[in-house]
């Protein structure tokens, strides 16, 4: 029981302490990428994403992400709230985080702004151990078990901790690029009362930049598109991925597109230099944006039932962009 009872706490400690939750729509929810994205639209927006992974599997995952945010244009700063939850079908493990986001602009140039912002929220990872039936609780001279254990190598049933992130954003009226680093302060993860494992820190640079092959195009369909390059490499630990792509919109009401998530680095012996393809369609009418992708896995693993992701959003504030459109992030 104890090797057994040693196994899942390693199981656990490393998939907890290796990656984040990433979502395939961050460039269309650029909030759940950066937090400088907090009223960068200079209004109150508020939105949710809803991923289903691996439901053909054993492990089935959710995650969900929903944020609102707001903007106060005297102060040139934004401020906002976000809440994740995940949760692991197979181990009954969950993972719920809150997080207050603050982000303020500065005008660099005659296009340019620059976004820093800073997060700071209340995790907590919970792993249903408490079920676990371990070598002391075992009475052999009779038909009861004990209720209680001194084990020493006992788990806590949960843990809960502070996180502190920053992210930075630089942007025009058609493109931008950023960097955000989560868990600055390295929160203890660690399901014993005496352990000490540090969150490793999530390192991001991502970007969407925008092409402007159909600017000598003089035709109707070309003047309402706009072609996107979206890249974004994230590492953390000792994993690493680089999703690359392309985005095609039309008439800032309808958008396509399609990344691919690399390895740059090889993780283990067995990395493939592609991991999966991501497909995603939006449509944005009024104030409000709809968004759904599919990832299509291309390792070893088969019969998952892929990857589903739904969004929704919402801007209070649309009209405001008619005011002055190249102070906010272009978002579609």
């Amino acid at each position: 029981m104890k090797k057994y009872l040693i196994l899942i706490l390693f199981f656990y400690c490393e998939f907890s302490n290796a990656q984040d939750v990433i979502f395939s729509q961050n460039f269309l929810v650029p909030e759940t990428l950066n937090t400088s994205f907090t009223g960068a639209t200079r209004g109150t927006k508020t939105g949710a994403v809803f991923r289903s992974q691996w439901r053909s599997s054993a492990l089935k995952v959710s995650s969900n992400f929903a944020f609102v945010d707001t903007w106060f244009e005297g102060f040139k700063s934004g401020i906002g709230l976000s809440v994740l939850n995940q949760k692991e079908s197979g181990s009954s493990y969950t993972f719920n985080q809150v997080n207050l986001n603050f982000a303020m602009a500065f005008e660099i140039s005659d296009t340019w702004f620059f976004r820093p912002s800073i997060s700071a929220g209340l995790g907590n990872k919970n792993y249903g151990f408490q079920n676990l039936l371990l070598e002391d609780q075992i009475n052999l001279g009779s038909s009861f078990l004990n209720t209680a254990t001194i084990d020493p190598s006992v788990l806590r049933s949960q843990r809960s901790f502070v996180d502190v992130s920053s992210s930075i954003l630089f942007n025009n009226e058609d493109s931008w690029v950023g960097v955000t680093v989560r868990h600055l302060n390295k929160p203890n993860i660690s399901l014993t009362e005496a352990g000490n494992v540090p969150l490793d820190v999530f390192f991001s640079a991502h970007g969407k930049y925008y092409l402007p092959v159909l600017n000598n195009v003089r035709t109707w369909l070309a003047d309402k598109s706009k072609i996107y390059v979206l890249t974004n490499y994230m590492k953390q630990g000792a994993y690493n991925r680089f999703d690359a792509g392309l985005q095609y919109v039309f008439d800032d009401s309808i958008s396509m597109g399609l990344t691919m998530a690399t390895t740059s680095a090889k993780n283990t012996d067995n990395s493939k230099p592609v991991n999966s393809f991501s497909t995603f369609t939006g449509v944005h009418w009024q104030g409000y944006r709809f968004g759904y992708s599919y990832d299509f896995n291309t390792s070893e693993l088969i019969n998952t039932g892929g990857i589903h992701e739904f969004s929704i959003s919402y801007d209070f504030n649309v009209n405001i962009r008619e005011l002055n459109r190249y102070k906010c992030v272009p978002f579609f």
